[in-house]
């Protein structure tokens, strides 16, 4: 399998929460699509193994995804060690994906900017031919960070109005974590699901309306971004 497009997150959902409208889109447009879950999400408060298994294959397949897999590795310990990164090399180079999209480098979960860090060197180390890696040596073409709840000012945003609903029905496919009971046996409550969704919406309204839509998802590339047409670029400056 040849994807156009592969996302890399920690845990199950988190694709969903911060590049799941672009994905849809990308899909919609006739890319191939695919995610990579570093892990199986089973550290959460809510839900199991099992189930968020479930539950993000019935994600991908909302999203349009051709492709989901999880590589087990521990939820809350993920390390950039280099046999974890080795184990994303060889589905690099499996998977030939031309745009790999990362977590963003910094944030709160050690999870989220070691998958970063991990999933770049990984791109980088599936480029060499003297690894000790299965299948031919391949590096992506461009690598993306999602920086939908990083305070940074992004590189480009993707317009999503046409996927929000989708990506709202992806993001519900979780159940264990986002339609729960009102409380649970120690008294735990949960959050209500309409502030849930007000919370998960709120960012891409904003950044929609950055550029004069209803929904956008954000980016931030290191690289300088190259303009061909500067006649044809959207967003009014004025």
């Amino acid at each position: 399998m040849q994807l156009d497009v592969l996302a890399i997150a920690a845990h199950p959902d988190d694709v969903e929460l911060t590049c799941g409208g672009t994905l849809i889109k990308m899909a919609q447009i006739g890319y191939r699509t695919g995610i990579l879950d570093l892990t199986d999400g089973e550290m959460g408060t809510r839900g199991s193994a099992e189930i968020r298994q479930q539950e993000a294959a019935a994600a991908a397949r909302g999203m349009g995804a051709s492709f989901r897999e999880s590589l087990g590795l521990p939820d809350a310990r993920v390390e950039a060690t280099m046999e974890n990164k080795l184990a994303i090399g060889n589905k690099i180079r499996q998977l030939r994906p031309r745009v790999v999209i990362l977590p963003y480098w910094e944030g709160r979960h050690p999870d989220h900017y070691t998958c970063s860090r991990a999933g770049y060197e990984a791109c980088f180390l599936a480029g060499l031919r003297k690894l000790p890696l299965e299948g031919t040596a391949y590096r992506p073409f461009k690598i993306l960070y999602s920086t939908m709840y990083a305070e940074v000012r992004p590189t480009f945003v993707v317009d999503i109005t046409e996927q929000f609903e989708r990506r709202r029905q992806a993001i519900l496919c979780y159940k264990s974590q986002f339609a729960p009971e009102e409380e649970s046996d120690d008294g735990e409550v949960f959050l209500p699901l309409d502030t849930l969704q007000e919370r998960v919406s709120a960012t891409v309204r904003q950044y929609g309306l950055m550029i004069g839509t209803q929904y956008a998802e954000p980016f931030l590339v290191r690289e300088m971004v190259q303009v061909e047409d500067i006649v044809k670029m959207p967003v009014r400056s004025i």
